[in-house]
């Protein structure tokens, strides 16, 4: 990955203390694994940052290496990531997805 993509990744990451990477936007998700998170964030009235992979090979490329995690979506939370739809699901299910997040100091609407 080149210098540029990786500056845009950690600036993202250091500017938003929840981040995204998706396919699409969380108003208008491009698939349904990155719609699924997306809409588990909003549900937990997570204020973050949905970044658009598809805007940009380098970029989706980029944040696959970045992780070293070959799909997409990727959340993070204060730079760390946490995994993809999959495991996004399963942690919301538990209840560690709101537990992390509350560990985090991460703000929820309510």
């Amino acid at each position: 990955m080149n210098q540029e993509i990786k500056d845009l990744i950690n600036k993202e990451l250091k500017d938003n203390d929840v981040c995204l990477f998706m396919k699409g936007t969380p108003d208008a998700p491009q698939c349904g694994f990155s719609m699924t998170v997306s809409n588990i964030l909003k549900i937990l009235e997570i204020k973050f940052k949905g970044i658009n992979v598809l805007e940009s090979a380098e970029l989706r490329q980029g944040i696959k290496e970045f992780s070293e995690w070959p799909t997409i979506p990727q959340l993070y939370i204060k730079n760390e990531f946490i995994g993809g739809c999959d495991i996004i699901k399963e942690m919301y299910e538990s209840g560690e997805l709101k537990k992390k997040l509350q560990e985090s100091s991460i703000n929820f609407k309510n």
